[in-house]
């Protein structure tokens, strides 16, 4: 073999590196939008579990690496077309994917160290699972926050329960069963953000938090504390609309109201976007962000890991997940074939099941998680 035929090693998918008293991860999967796999979930989790012992690290810093450079996307989800593949296929490595992360982002929740996630660009779906348990969560200009699972037909995992529901007032309704796209200043306004940095300012502050001679995690904290803006506004959405509309008892009674022919074009959008989603994973996420509501994060994400089990294994041959992937992902077509297919036909038993538990406690794969 010659030279020029050496073969060349492919770059990691999570870069790991130590500069000073802090570590740093970079999601490097950018053409994909840094979507995560299996195995970034697995490098995520072994290198916070090793720092996490570690005294030389006082801090945890993640990023995305952008098309151009560092920033400019954060993580775009999981990988959906792996979700696809492996439900039609009845891989295990689904089972593992959903266990595995789910544990991820309690680990982030509960870290003991300070874990700064630079939420830049696109932060959707599992980007949310690996930020929002951040103990400082910057957001920038140029950040596309959502959670829009109900698009192909799932539900808003990775803790979205947990998080969403804490929003103020029925923000979490409205951002968990219509998808909506926000900003980093909707995000500070809504709690899901903790700070807003311009994004020419990123490289600045995150090669800062290497080169500073930290003496404790207070330091850490009070470093950061000195950058970005805090100040949260009210938002830019209707809070009193959305307030009105989604504390309603139900999804039909939430559609039916928006769609009266006095309720405004907002309205009348709003009930569109919904109109498009699958009816029944409508229902099943307004249940779920109630019952949320009431549960610890462990409790939530062992409710969301039974959830995502019924998604993929638990109705043979009529996963709206699946269908979802493949209309808007695979064919393209954007044409959900949804079962069933009006909100207004979705019976009550169709979503209960959803929330039987598919383990006894004693067995369920998430059964050792705590509190959080």
């Amino acid at each position: 073999m010659s030279a020029t035929d050496t073969p060349i090693a492919a770059e990691p998918e999570v870069i790991a590196e130590v500069r000073g008293r802090a570590g740093f991860l970079t999601l490097n999967r950018p053409k994909a939008l840094n979507a995560l796999s299996l195995g970034m979930v697995r490098a995520l989790t072994g290198w916070l579990l090793a720092w996490r012992d570690d005294p030389q690290v006082l801090a945890v810093a993640v990023r995305g690496a952008g098309r151009d450079g560092p920033f400019g996307a954060f993580c775009a989800g999981g990988d959906i077309r792996f979700l696809h593949r492996a439900g039609s296929q009845g891989d295990p490595a689904l089972e593992d994917f959903f266990t595995e992360e789910y544990a991820l982002d309690h680990l982030i929740h509960v870290y003991p160290k300070p874990y700064v996630a630079f939420m830049d660009g696109i932060v959707m779906g599992g980007g949310m699972g690996i930020g929002q348990g951040a103990s400082r969560r910057i957001v920038t200009e140029r950040t596309k926050m959502a959670m829009p699972e109900t698009a192909i037909g799932l539900f808003p995992d990775v803790g979205g329960g947990y998080f969403l529901s804490r929003t103020p007032g029925r923000v979490g309704e409205w951002l968990a069963l219509t998808g909506e796209t926000i900003g980093g200043a909707d995000a500070l306004a809504y709690g899901l953000a903790d700070a807003v940095v311009p994004s020419a300012d990123l490289p600045v502050l995150w090669d800062g938090l290497g080169a500073q001679d930290f003496a404790g995690a207070a330091a850490v904290e009070g470093w950061l504390a000195q950058h970005g803006d805090t100040a949260a506004g009210q938002g830019s959405a209707p809070r009193e609309r959305i307030d009105r509309f989604f504390a309603l008892e139900s999804v039909p009674a939430t559609v039916a109201a928006l769609e009266r022919p006095d309720a405004g074009d907002w309205a009348h959008a709003t009930a569109a976007v919904l109109r498009k989603r699958s009816p029944l994973m409508l229902h099943v996420v307004l249940e779920q962000i109630r019952r949320a509501r009431a549960l610890d994060l462990a409790g939530d994400l062992r409710m969301e890991r039974g959830l995502v089990r019924h998604c993929f294994f638990l109705r043979p041959g009529q996963s709206e997940t699946i269908e979802g992937i493949r209309a808007l992902v695979v064919d393209k077509d954007h044409s959900p074939r949804w079962n069933p297919a009006r909100i207004e036909d979705v019976p009550a038993e169709a979503v209960a099941a959803f929330f039987a538990s598919p383990w006894p406690a004693h067995a369920h794969p998430l059964r050792w998680l705590a509190g959080g």
